[in-house]
C-alpha cells in the first residue's frame, strides 16, 4: 500500500495523501457550509497524520491563503469592501502573524511545542463543542414555547456600552472609514487585527473568527464586514504564506492537494445553504468537533505512551478522517436530496398546470 503514502519532501515525512484529500474537501464543504474557516480541523488534522506542529501551521495557513485570495475577488466584483479600513486591519494583521511565527518557533527551538499546540486544541475544540451543543435539550421546548407564544426568541442586539466607550474613545488618529460608515481611533481596527494575527500564526486559527464579530461591533455593515475581511485575509494571508514558506514550515506539496479538494467542497457546501436546515446538521457539526478533539487527545496519549504509539495514532488518524467524511457526506447526501425534492416539486406544478 505505499502508492497511499507521499513523500513531503520539506518536511522529510511521508504521508497519507488519501487523508490530505479528506481533509480538504471537508473544509471546502463543512466551512463554506457554516460559513466559518476549518483551521479547527485542518491543523490538527494535519498533525494528527504525521506533519509535525510547525508544520502543520504553516501548511494551514498557506493553503488558506489561496482560499482566501479566490473569496476576495469574488467580493471585489461586488464592491463590499471598505479598502481604507482594509489597509489598516492589513498593518496590525502582519504584524500579528510575524509575532505569532516567531512565538512559534521559539517554541519549537524549546522542544515543547507539539504539547503546547494540542492541549490548546483540546481546550479550544471543548470550548467550541460546548458553545455548539449546550443549549440543544432546551431548544425543543423553548421552540414550542415561542410556537404558543407567537414570539421570536431572537431580536437584533443593540450596541453595548464598552463598545460605544470604545468608538467614542478620542485618541488619535481618527479616522473615519466611509464605506463601512464608522469613524474611529485608528488605533481600533489595527489592535484588534493584531491580535487575530497573532492567533492566526500562532495556532494556525483563521484571523477573521476574530475580525469579522470585531468590525460588526465597531458598528460595520455586515456585508462590509465580510467583504473587507475577505480581502484583507488575502493579502496579509499571502504574507502568512510568504513567513512560513521562508522559515521551512510549509510543504508546498500538501496545500495543492489541499487546494484543489477544498475548492471542490466549497462549492458544494455554498450550493447546500440553500438545502440544508434544521438542528440535525448543527449536531452533526458538533460530533464533528467532539471527535476531532478526542482525536487531539489519543494523539497526546500516544506521545506521552510508546508502548501504545502504534495503535493510538492509527485510532486517532481513523477518527478524525471518519468524522470529517460523515459530516460532509451528511452534508452532500442532504444537498442532493433537497436537489432531488425541488426538481419533483417542479415537475409536479409543471403537471398540474398542463392538466389544468
Amino acid at each position: 500500500m505505499n502508492w497511499l503514502h507521499a513523500t513531503m519532501p520539506i518536511a522529510g515525512i511521508r504521508i497519507f495523501w488519501p487523508g490530505l484529500v479528506i481533509l480538504g474537501f471537508g473544509v471546502g464543504i463543512i466551512g463554506s457550509f457554516f460559513g466559518m474557516g476549518g483551521a479547527w480541523m485542518v491543523t490538527p488534522g494535519l498533525n494528527i497524520l504525521g506533519f509535525p506542529m510547525a508544520f502543520a501551521i504553516g501548511t494551514d495557513i498557506t493553503h488558506t491563503a489561496g482560499n482566501s485570495l479566490v473569496s476576495a475577488m469574488r467580493r471585489f466584483r461586488f464592491g463590499k469592501v471598505d479598502y481604507k479600513l482594509t489597509l489598516s486591519t492589513i498593518v496590525g494583521t502582519v504584524l500579528g502573524l510575524e509575532t505569532g511565527a516567531q512565538i512559534m518557533m521559539w517554541l519549537e527551538r524549546l522542544g515543547v511545542i507539539n504539547l503546547y499546540f494540542r492541549w490548546t486544541y483540546v481546550a479550544l475544540l471543548t470550548f467550541m463543542a460546548w458553545l455548539v451543543l449546550a443549549d440543544l435539550p432546551k431548544r425543543p421546548h423553548e421552540r414550542g414555547r415561542e410556537v404558543a407564544s407567537g414570539r421570536q426568541s431572537y431580536k437584533v442586539p443593540s450596541r453595548v456600552q464598552w463598545q460605544m466607550s470604545l468608538l467614542n474613545a478620542n485618541i488619535p488618529p481618527m479616522v473615519t472609514f466611509k464605506a463601512a460608515g464608522i469613524r474611529c481611533s485608528l488605533w481600533l481596527p489595527v489592535g484588534f487585527s493584531y491580535m487575530a494575527g497573532i492567533l492566526a500564526g500562532l495556532i494556525g486559527l483563521v484571523g477573521g473568527d476574530l475580525r469579522i464579530p470585531a468590525l460588526i461591533y465597531l458598528g460595520c455593515p455586515t456585508p462590509i464586514a465580510i467583504g473587507t475581511n475577505s480581502f484583507e485575509a488575502a493579502i496579509s494571508g499571502l504574507y502568512g504564506a510568504a513567513t512560513y514558506s521562508y522559515k521551512g514550515r510549509a510543504e508546498l506539496g500538501a496545500v495543492l492537494i489541499m487546494v484543489i479538494a477544498t475548492t471542490i467542497g466549497a462549492r458544494i457546501g455554498s450550493a447546500a445553504t440553500r438545502y440544508v436546515k434544521g438542528y440535525p446538521i448543527r449536531i452533526f457539526f458538533g460530533l464533528a468537533v467532539i471527535g476531532c478533539d478526542l482525536s487531539v487527545i489519543l494523539k497526546i496519549l500516544s506521545a506521552s505512551y510508546s508502548n501504545i504509539r502504534t495503535p493510538t495514532d492509527t485510532i486517532a488518524t481513523a477518527l478524525i478522517l471518519c468524522v470529517v467524511s460523515a459530516t460532509s457526506l451528511y452534508i452532500l447526501v442532504a444537498f442532493l436530496w433537497g436537489v432531488a425534492s425541488e426538481r419533483s416539486e417542479r415537475r409536479a406544478r409543471v403537471a398540474v398546470g398542463k392538466g389544468n
